[in-house]
């Protein structure tokens, strides 16, 4: 299922990061069905796996600093950047839909999912999205049906880091896409790393080598042109 081809694309946009509430908020209501939706819930003997942990397996894994990335047959890697550079996601666009993977500093005692989830609910239900939940390998997940599609969320809570994992895409193909999903997850690597992080904050991601150089290229571009576009407004 997974493969080395690869290609990347540089694009700036803004994504919202888990954010803190005092309040309880309640949680879905309604509970999916695990015969239906595929997630039956279980005890995963695979990953994610912490770098101190890391298999020898020999699959081949895309090292994005903070995360080492299973990429599946013919997907593509997409990358989203803030406007002064840094990554800020990365997405697998495949035929099934959109994966999205990222890593967060979490405390030591864990359970950092379980708090973020009643705050995702409450912000997708703000949204208009209907809103269920289900028994995953992991603990709940989290899915959003909108007039755009299926998004699925689902996070696994590790040593000092949480990796939250998102599949959007057509109804039609959720399922299927669900499933893409928890392969990728229970073959990802997680760096954390020995730095003090805040609780939630982002683990750096950066790309290797050559596409490394080809996303600071476009960074640059975007800059100059930014800066040649406000000089001759003025």
């Amino acid at each position: 299922m997974f493969g080395r081809r690869h290609r990347a694309q540089a694009r700036a946009q803004s994504e919202a990061q888990p954010q803190r509430h005092d309040e309880e908020t309640e949680l879905a209501e309604e509970v999916l069905d695990p015969e239906t939706d595929g997630a039956v819930p279980r005890t995963s003997t695979f990953g994610p796996y912490d770098a101190d942990a890391q298999p020898d397996d020999r699959l081949a894994r895309l090292d994005l600093g903070s995360l080492l990335l299973p990429v599946p047959e013919g997907a593509q890697l997409q990358i989203e950047v803030e406007p002064s550079g840094p990554i800020r996601a990365v997405h697998l666009t495949t035929e099934l839909g959109q994966i999205t993977l990222s890593a967060f500093a979490a405390p030591r005692s864990g359970g950092l999912w379980r708090e973020v989830v009643p705050e995702l609910v409450t912000k997708l239900r703000a949204d208009g999205a209907q809103v269920g939940k289900a028994a995953g390998e992991w603990g709940d997940e989290v899915e959003a049906v909108t007039e755009h599609g299926v998004m699925r969320f689902l996070a696994v809570d590790g040593p000092r880091w949480m990796l939250r994992g998102v599949a959007a895409g057509p109804a039609d193909r959720a399922q299927a896409r669900t499933q893409l999903l928890r392969d990728v997850v229970r073959q990802t690597v997680v760096v954390r790393g020995g730095e003090p992080l805040p609780v939630r904050s982002p683990l750096p991601l950066q790309l290797p080598g050559a596409l490394g150089e080809q996303l600071r290229q476009a960074t640059a571009e975007l800059v100059n042109a930014a800066a040649e576009g406000g000089s001759t407004s003025g």
